[in-house]
């Protein structure tokens, strides 16, 4: 059925197509609790690009591959010139992934496509579905390679030299599944991207919301910190006499969760990894090293947690004794989603009549690097109890339809309608 332009604000998506889509490609790859196993680069993974790039051709789009293996299918425009109007993320999963996770980006942009072809609705500028290589990280490093590779994050050179536990290396591995395209990462035009994804965390849910209008990505700072002591026998050693590195790792640990709360609400501090030697009952532990995860939705909230673990740090060695090293292994920038993008989700959410919130991604996306080179933005629908990367992640039908049809709104903003005012 055609609709005309005083209509377009009754245009929904087809939720059944949707979620057929989605418990489809989740048979590849599929795991004995529900989940999907569907590494980047594998066999598998080939299966599902194969399918997805199959369903963007019956929809009438065409395909194109970039050196990296990034994939773009494109909805011609009334105007081929501008640039498209694109949405996407990822169909590469977590050794014991779920069925959402990134395919719900990919298969809800398909969706948008499906919709507009089912009422013959033209748009002046193309529309692009785009899935990414390597988002999850699983199998090589870093994380959200194809993506950062398009925004220049990082070199192509240094994307395919990546190795897997094997020796396998991501420039051969893409040769062997058939993905290396001939253009050249970053020189393929976006007018503005849109991301819809599972939130991958509890507020959606805690708060009875259908739908997150994201502002933006929260930075991240990773040290790794080693305190040295030493080893003693835990009988005869009095308490006053001891070197023991646990006891001064723990108050360095306590800090970082203390600065969380004192920078709230948008500030995490985990400590997710220790490893304590030697790790033995009766021996004072000589020497701990852990991890200290830092987030905040701004750099510079995010550097003053760093600063304070620092100095807190620096307090510990005085007052103890012991040495207390710090070192920062990893820094990722926050991210400001665009205004323009921001509103049109936002706008579309209100006229669709969805309750809905501001939040701030805690997790990395494609979005973010998509965000160096174009307007971008994202919608969160809320998944079961918080849970992704987990073979029992969930998300409601009516939320998975909810979310597509704010994008196929936001895009349509974006991509205006011919013969729309």
């Amino acid at each position: 059925m055609k609709l005309s332009p005083d209509t377009l604000p009754t245009l929904r998506i087809d939720a059944n197509r949707l979620w057929q889509s989605l418990m489809t490609l989740a048979q590849i790859g599929g795991t004995e609790k529900g989940g999907v196993c569907r590494l980047a680069l594998t066999d598998l993974d080939r299966q599902g690009r194969d399918l997805v790039t199959s369903w963007a051709r019956e929809a009438g789009m065409t395909v194109t591959v970039d050196q990296i293996g990034n994939v773009f299918m494109r909805r011609a425009g009334r105007q081929p010139d501008l640039p498209p109007i694109m949405t996407g993320s990822h169909i590469d999963t977590q050794p014991t992934g779920g069925k959402f996770d990134g395919n719900y980006g990919v298969l809800a942009g398909l969706e948008v496509v499906r919709c507009l072809n089912d009422h013959g609705i033209e748009t002046e500028a193309p529309i692009e579905v785009a899935f990414w290589t390597n988002e999850e990280g699983s199998r090589f490093v870093p994380v959200m390679m194809g993506s950062g590779v398009f925004a220049g994050a990082f070199s192509l050179e240094h994307a395919y030299k990546a190795q897997d536990q094997e020796g396998k290396t991501v420039l051969e591995e893409l040769q062997r599944i058939g993905y290396v395209g001939t253009e050249v990462p970053g020189q393929h035009p976006i007018g503005a991207y849109f991301e819809a994804h599972i939130e991958q965390g509890p507020v959606l849910e805690d708060a009875g919301v259908t739908i997150g209008v994201v502002s933006g990505s929260l930075g991240i700072r990773w040290f790794d910190c080693t305190v040295t002591g030493m080893e003693a026998h835990a009988g005869p050693t009095p308490m006053s006499l001891r070197r023991d590195a646990l006891q001064v790792a723990t108050h360095l640990m306590q800090a970082v969760v203390s600065t969380a709360h004192q920078h709230a609400p948008h500030a995490r501090g985990t400590v997710g990894m220790v490893h304590v030697h030697p790790n033995s009952r009766n021996v004072i532990p000589g020497r701990v090293k852990f991890s200290i995860d830092l987030r905040n939705n701004t750099d510079a909230g995010v550097d003053a947690m760093a600063d304070e673990i620092r100095s807190v740090a620096q307090s510990l060695q005085a007052s103890t004794g012991l040495s207390v090293e710090l070192t920062l292994v990893s820094s990722f920038s926050a991210t400001a989603f665009h205004e323009e993008c921001i509103s049109a989700i936002s706008d579309a959410t209100v006229n669709l009549g969805y309750s809905h919130m501001p939040v701030v991604s805690g997790a990395g996306h494609d979005a973010i690097y998509a965000a160096r080179w174009a307007p971008s933005g994202m919608i969160f629908i809320p998944c079961k109890d918080g849970i992704s990367h987990n073979e029992i992640e969930y998300a409601k039908p009516e939320h998975i339809e909810a979310g597509c049809n704010v994008l196929l709104h936001a895009m349509l903003a974006k991509a205006k309608v011919v013969g729309s005012t």
